[in-house]
């Protein structure tokens, strides 16, 4: 069986594209982002290929690229293109597959498609990133009530950000599913400090564990 991942947020800017390159270079797997929204400067893509040290093969392109830096609904509106969910297959690879979502689960694919619809659709696990700071227990108690919702099975959650211990075992208590661990904000932000800091935060068992698909 192939393991495969969903990386989803809780939100957009909290660090998802970086937790997904250390996911990756960490399961020795690829990588895939089916929506690139906002062409301007380095895409997820670029950035995962950069901190992940991964060779150009093993960052699969996008389905759809968009200029528009927006919600991918919206930015295909924008761009005149038209998504086709449908058409959203995970790709068969060899090894692992790191899938990264767009934003926060909730964000709309089209105008009747939000990306957790296609997630619950695929039957993949996902991994929630959250930030570790004020709004993370509401913001992050949602998301994991609509996964629940629709049936989606969470390996967990994983935090990004500043030391919070309080917010974390708070998460650990009310929200039903294992706490991965926390990814601090490193400086530098190199290939070889997300590595090692990777393999400090997170256990591989975690992720492997219930992912084949």
């Amino acid at each position: 069986m192939t393991l495969r991942i969903v990386v989803t947020g809780t939100d957009t800017g909290i660090g998802k594209t970086v937790f997904a390159a250390g996911l990756t270079q960490y399961l020795d797997g690829v990588y895939w982002k089916p929506v690139q929204a906002g062409l301007d400067g380095e895409t997820d893509a670029a950035v995962v290929r950069r901190l992940s040290g991964l060779p150009e093969g093993r960052i699969l392109p996008e389905a759809w690229r968009l200029r528009t830096p927006a919600s991918p609904h919206w930015a295909a509106e924008r761009d005149d293109v038209a998504i086709d969910p449908g058409a959203l297959v995970p790709p068969e690879v060899a090894g692992p597959l790191v899938i990264e979502g767009s934003g926060g689960l909730m964000v709309p694919l089209t105008r009747r498609v939000l990306f957790i619809d296609v997630f619950a659709k695929w039957g993949v696990p996902v991994v929630l990133c959250a930030r570790t700071g004020l709004g993370t227990l509401n913001h992050t108690l949602l998301s994991l009530e609509a996964l629940q919702r629709r049936g989606i099975a969470v390996l967990g959650v994983a935090l990004i950000g500043d030391p919070h211990p309080d917010n974390q075992r708070t998460l650990g208590a009310f929200g039903g599913v294992p706490m991965l661990g926390w990814l601090p904000r490193l400086d530098p932000l190199t290939p070889q400090t997300l590595k090692a800091a990777f393999a400090a935060a997170f256990q591989r068992e975690m992720f492997t564990t219930g992912g084949a698909q």
